[in-house]
């Protein structure tokens, strides 16, 4: 049961746009809290808490085993209060890193263990090139070595693609699941992007 409560769920502000990606877990919490309501993914039916604990698991659908019951596992919330949107920007950090360039390297394109693999500057800092969302990417041992303290251009190599600041998006998070559902929810331009990385 405990992984289940551990499973991602979308959660959606009151004018239900994509704002956070929360457990399983706390998203039953707010329910409970009447903080938020479940959506039913198929006909946008609102449930508060003692109409979703009525609602019955389908044959192969996942629950949560309480005392005397079994709670379906909700793919979707709304929250009730919240209408703000967040921070639009991905924070620029060695995780975020990996997870955008998709543990892969952006010069030969292979994808090692994560230990082998290293932070490039496309411009190197010794030519004045910063730590960036533009100028960093991941390069495997090899392809670092072989690019040395030049440019992608001076050492001969091509980029996979141009480095650039990903769009913050509800399923970029530390979750890999995706449920097919939240395409109804985020738009095309986050759920294709997401898709693709």
């Amino acid at each position: 049961m405990s992984q289940v409560l551990h499973q991602p769920t979308l959660v959606l502000n009151r004018n239900w746009q994509p704002v956070n990606v929360a457990t399983v877990g706390r998203a039953l919490s707010l329910v409970f809290s009447d903080r938020a309501k479940v959506v039913d993914v198929n006909d946008y039916q609102l449930y508060d808490w003692c109409d979703w604990a009525d609602q019955r698991p389908p044959q192969d659908g996942q629950f949560i085993q309480a005392v005397s019951q079994k709670i379906c596992v909700p793919e979707v919330i709304v929250l009730t209060r919240y209408n703000r949107l967040p921070d639009t920007s991905v924070a620029f950090s060695r995780r975020n890193l990996f997870k955008r360039d998709r543990f892969m390297c952006q010069y030969c394109g292979v994808k090692p263990k994560s230990d082998e693999l290293t932070i490039d500057h496309v411009v190197p800092r010794s030519h004045g090139g910063g730590s960036t969302w533009e100028n960093c990417v991941l390069a495997c041992i090899d392809c670092n070595h072989t690019k040395a303290d030049r440019t992608p251009k001076g050492a001969g190599m091509k980029l996979k693609k141009e480095p650039v600041r990903p769009q913050w998006s509800p399923v970029y998070s530390r979750y890999d699941t995706r449920f097919e559902s939240w395409s109804k929810f985020i738009s095309d331009t986050y759920w294709n992007a997401e898709l693709e990385r």
